[in-house]
């Protein structure tokens, strides 16, 4: 899969699963980009510098694209949680 192909199907996953999920948190996420099958991650709202960021990025987010798009080789945070 081509990084353009993997960023089309994590957008779709992000669609249906993971931004409505983040949204009952007062959060979502956006994908920055998606360079050599690493998916770029900034997180938005609430989700922005919550304690509970970093688990939501590796044992949510990461693991549904993952599950759903097996060419994702790992999800990074770009977010500033500044």
């Amino acid at each position: 899969m081509t990084d353009a192909e993997i960023f089309n199907a994590v957008e779709k996953v992000f669609e249906t699963d993971i931004n409505p999920a983040l949204a009952g948190h007062g959060g979502g996420a956006k994908i920055v980009t998606v360079k050599e099958s690493r998916v770029y991650v900034e997180l938005q709202g609430g989700c922005r510098g919550c304690m509970g960021a970093r688990m939501t990025m590796k044992n949510g987010i990461e693991r549904l694209l993952k599950e759903k798009v097996p060419a994702v080789l790992e999800v990074i945070d770009a977010t500033n949680h500044g």
